[in-house]
């Protein structure tokens, strides 16, 4: 199950005034970039990540909005609630999509049915459309989806997965990017049909252990297991000082220390977080939490024993450093910082001010 242009959707029960109208939501800036767009923009050519400057280029008479994270995954929130509370099992994959498994529903419901009941029964409590795909595994199911929306619903019984696979450009598969079609296009192969009558094993000499993983998937195979949610509430740090202290730049460059590391954890995860703590325990033991942004000195002229920092709300979704604020360098940037510390450890690179 997959919303449709969720933050978008959003907005519009906001504000009415906004159906029909090309919409783009993501930072403001010419450097930011686009999160979401309607339905309406993507006529023109507007995608997820371009550069804000490219969409207001190719849509200058859209609305454009900054976006709300908090209000969104409120919403999010509303719909994994409603998911919960009927489905056997589910998995929340980010913030606008779930995986469900019904496996052995079907000696009871007919399950096509039973979906088309969640999908309204979602509709009517929250206002949002939603689309979904309903087929034996993960795979055809999430294409599946793609091809219901906007806000459509589409089985794919298992005798029939073939036929609905073959005419389908390999850009539907998941795992396949712009450089993976690239290449596949090199090879002359365009049409899920044509790469799933390919030998695996020429798919695997060619493109690897990744190549053959994707022709697995033209040919409908996937095994993955939908995950029970379990959705981890909140990761923190805390740092109790040898000695109680006053020292308010070392108190900063700890703290400084700490969200860093808390911030590649997110990321590492696929996490987003909608509340950040603040802890500061006296040397007396009397202990603060402040869920807001915290002044840059302290009131209190007394000696600090711990800090600490703590995200919560957590929900899935892309890794980005500021939502709706997010440029092409800063992001190239910390992806080469995450991609040394998955090499070389957390501790192998820092910034200045940690």
């Amino acid at each position: 199950m997959d919303l449709d242009t969720f933050f978008v959707s959003v907005e519009r029960l906001v504000n009415p005034c906004l159906e029909g109208k090309p919409v783009i939501v993501g930072g403001m800036s010419d450097r930011g970039v686009v999160s979401t767009c309607s339905y309406e923009a993507r006529r023109f050519g507007v995608h997820s990540a371009m550069p804000m400057r490219m969409a207001r280029q190719l849509c200058g008479q859209a609305v454009f909005i900054r976006g709300d994270m908090e209000l969104y995954s409120r919403y999010s929130r509303l719909v994994t609630d409603i998911i919960a509370d009927r489905a056997p099992v589910y998995e929340k994959m980010s913030i606008d999509e779930h995986y469900l498994d019904l496996t052995g529903m079907d000696r009871f419901h007919d399950c096509q049915l039973w979906s088309h009941e969640l999908r309204q029964t979602i509709i009517k409590e929250t206002g949002l459309p939603i689309s979904f795909g309903l087929s034996e595994n993960k795979t055809v199911a999430k294409i599946a989806t793609g091809q219901a929306k906007p806000n459509g619903e589409l089985e794919v019984p298992t005798p029939y997965i073939n036929t609905f696979l073959d005419p389908l450009s390999v850009q539907k598969i998941p795992m396949v990017g712009e450089k993976t079609y690239a290449m596949l296009h090199s090879m002359g192969v365009e049409k899920i049909g044509t790469l799933r009558r390919l030998p695996p094993l020429a798919v695997e000499r060619a493109m690897g252990k990744h190549g053959l993983d994707i022709w697995k998937k033209a040919n409908g195979h996937d095994s993955t297991p939908v995950c029970p949610y379990q959705e981890r509430k909140s990761i923190s740090k805390e740092r109790t000082f040898e000695q109680d202290t006053i020292d308010v730049a070392a108190i900063r460059q700890c703290l400084a220390r700490m969200v860093e590391s808390l911030g590649f954890d997110l990321r590492s995860q696929g996490k987003l977080t909608g509340c950040v703590t603040v802890k500061i325990r006296y040397s007396n033991f009397d202990t603060h939490d402040m869920q807001q942004r915290i002044p840059y000195t302290y009131n209190r002229r007394m000696m600090i024993r711990l800090i600490g920092v703590r995200f919560s709300e957590l929900v899935s979704g892309a890794p980005q450093l500021a939502l709706f604020d997010d440029n092409m360098e800063l992001t190239s940037l910390y992806s080469a910082v995450d991609r040394i510390k998955m090499r070389f450890g957390e501790q192998i690179i820092h910034r200045a001010a940690g």
